[in-house]
C-alpha cells in the first residue's frame, strides 16, 4: 500500500505580498458596497418560529425566562437572537475567505479575563456559537450590535454612525498590522491591559481601571462568600429559585453529585496531564443548576462548588451545555462530534488566553463545555443612565480590535486586509448594513412583543438581571 505524502510542509507557502493580492482580486467578485447591502426576503422565515424552534430543545420551565430577558430591550433581543441573523447573514454577500467565526458577536460579548500566568487581557468571552466561518458575518453582528446598543444607550443616530466608523476603521488598522506579521507572532500577539492603555484617553484608561480592578476581586473566595452560606458548619451553594436550584437528581434519574461525577470524569480526559493532576486534588462539596445569560437561557448549565486542601481553597467550575452551532445550518456541521469539543477548540483558538481548566465532557448523550465561574473575568455594564459615550465609542474599537486578532489567529490576516484595502469604504458598507439590520431587529423585537401579548409564548413574570 502506497504511503500518504504530506504535502502540508513541503510545499512553497505564498507569501503576504501574494496573499493581500488574493484578497484584492476578490472584490471583482463580491464588491465591498455588497457587503453593505440588507433587504430581509419577501418570505423570511418567522422570527419567533426560529426561537420556538430553540426552545423545543431546551428546559421547558426555562423558556418563559429566556423570553422575558429578551424582551427587555432591543439590544437583549439581539444578544438572544444569535440564530435569527445567522439565517439573514447566511442569505448575503460572502467574500469566501473563513475564520474560526464566533457567531455570537457583540459589544456585550468581550470583556477581560486572566490568562494562565493571571495576566488581564480583553478579548471575546464566549464562544457557544463558534464555528469556521465568513470573517465579515462577525463583524456585521458586531456593527448591528453598536447601533442597537448605542440606541439602547440613548445615543443618536449621529454618535451610532460614528460609533460603527470608529470599530471598522479599527478593524482594518489592526488586521492590516496582523497581515504583516509572521504567523507565531500573531498567535503570542494579546491585547494585555499596557497595550491597551497606550491606545485610550485618560477618561477611558479609568474605566478601564475600574473594569480591572472589580475583575482582579472575582477570585473563587470572593465567589465563595457571594454564592454560598454555611449551614451545619458547611460551605453550601446559595439556592435562588428559579435561577439558581438544587435539584436531587438528572432528567435520566441518576442521584445529581453521581451525574456530575460522571461529566467529570469524561471531562477530564479532556484536559493535559498536568491539569488533570491538579483537577484531581480537589472533592465536590455541592452543585445546583443554574439559569445563565440571555441566548443560553434553558440550556444545562450546572455549577460545582469543590474544595481542595482546606476551606479557603475552593474551586467554582461552571458545566454549560454545548447545543449545535447557529451557523451549522448554513455552513456546515462541525469536524468535532461533541458540541463541547467544539466550543473549546474554537476557544482556544482565537481566544489567545483560554481558562485552564477549559475542557469538555459528555452525559446520557448530552454535551458539555467546562470552565471555571468567574475567575478574575469582568465586562462593561450596559447602564443607559451611567454611561459615558465617549467612552463606549472607545470601548467598541478595542471589541473590533479583539475581534479583528481573534480573526488573524485563525484565519488569513494578508489576504483579509488585502480585500478590505485602505480606503473607508467597508466603513461605509458596514454603516448602511448596521442601520439597516437594527430596523429589522427592532420588528423582530416587536414581533416576539406581539407573540407575548397574544399569548402564543409564554413569559416569565418576575425576572432577574443576566448571569454569567
Amino acid at each position: 500500500m502506497a504511503k500518504k505524502v504530506i504535502t502540508h510542509f513541503t510545499s512553497k507557502p505564498k507569501s503576504i505580498e501574494e496573499r493581500s493580492a488574493a484578497g484584492k482580486a476578490l472584490r471583482r467578485k463580491t464588491p465591498i458596497d455588497q457587503l453593505g447591502d440588507f433587504k430581509p426576503p419577501a418570505r423570511r422565515v418567522d422570527p419567533v418560529a426560529i426561537l420556538e424552534a430553540q426552545g423545543k430543545t431546551r428546559l421547558k420551565e426555562l423558556v418563559p425566562i429566556r423570553y422575558a430577558r429578551m424582551l427587555a430591550s432591543p439590544f437583549a433581543f439581539l444578544r438572544g437572537a444569535a440564530a435569527i441573523m445567522a439565517g439573514d447573514l447566511a442569505r448575503s454577500a460572502s467574500t469566501g475567505i473563513k475564520v474560526q467565526a464566533c457567531g455570537d458577536m457583540h459589544i456585550a460579548n468581550f470583556g477581560v479575563f486572566a490568562s494562565a500566568e493571571r495576566k488581564l487581557t480583553f478579548g471575546i468571552n464566549d464562544f457557544d456559537e463558534t464555528l469556521p466561518g465568513p470573517w465579515e458575518w462577525d463583524l456585521k453582528r458586531l456593527v448591528a450590535s453598536i447601533v442597537v446598543g448605542f440606541r439602547f444607550l440613548k445615543a443618536d443616530d449621529k454618535v451610532c454612525k460614528e460609533a460603527v466608523k470608529a470599530a471598522v476603521k479599527s478593524y482594518r488598522k489592526h488586521m492590516k498590522r496582523y497581515s504583516k506579521l509572521g504567523h507565531l507572532d500573531i498567535w503570542y500577539s494579546s491585547m494585555t491591559k499596557g497595550d491597551i492603555i497606550k491606545t485610550l484617553p485618560a477618561t477611558a484608561r479609568k474605566a478601564l481601571e475600574r473594569i480591572g480592578s472589580k475583575a482582579r476581586e472575582r477570585t473563587h473566595l470572593q465567589v465563595l462568600g457571594k454564592l454560598t452560606d454555611i449551614v451545619d458548619d458547611k460551605y453550601r451553594l446559595k439556592v435562588s429559585a428559579p435561577f439558581i436550584v438544587r435539584e436531587t437528581h438528572s432528567q435520566k434519574g441518576r442521584p445529581i453529585k453521581e451525574a456530575l461525577g460522571l461529566v467529570l470524569e469524561s471531562y477530564m480526559k479532556s484536559m493535559a496531564d498536568d491539569r488533570r493532576a491538579l483537577l484531581e486534588q480537589y472533592r465536590i462539596v455541592d452543585v445546583a443548576r443554574k439559569v445563565v445569560g440571555v441566548g443560553s437561557v434553558g440550556t444545562r448549565c450546572w455549577i460545582i462548588f469543590l474544595v481542595g486542601s482546606k476551606d479557603g481553597d475552593p474551586l467554582f467550575l461552571q458545566v454549560k451545555e454545548a447545543q449545535p452551532s447557529v451557523l451549522a445550518p448554513y455552513i456546515g456541521k462541525s469536524k468535532y462530534t461533541n458540541q463541547g469539543q467544539r466550543v473549546v477548540a474554537g476557544q482556544r483558538l482565537i481566544q489567545g488566553a483560554p481558562d485552564i481548566f477549559l475542557g469538555w465532557g459528555e452525559l446520557d448523550g448530552i454535551h458539555f463545555y467546562i470552565r471555571q465561574l468567574r475567575d478574575m473575568k469582568g465586562g462593561v455594564e450596559f447602564d443607559p443612565e451611567t454611561v459615558n459615550l465617549d467612552n463606549a465609542i472607545e470601548y467598541v474599537k478595542l471589541c473590533a480590535w479583539a475581534l479583528a486578532l481573534a480573526h488573524a489567529k485563525s484565519g488569513d490576516a494578508a489576504m483579509i486586509s488585502g480585500y478590505m484595502g485602505k480606503s473607508e469604504k467597508l466603513d461605509d458598507a458596514m454603516v448602511r448594513f448596521a442601520f439597516a439590520y437594527a430596523e429589522q431587529n427592532e420588528k423582530d423585537y416587536n414581533a416576539l412583543k406581539a407573540a407575548a401579548d397574544s399569548g402564543r409564548i409564554k413569559v416569565a413574570r418576575a425576572e432577574a438581571g443576566a448571569t454569567e
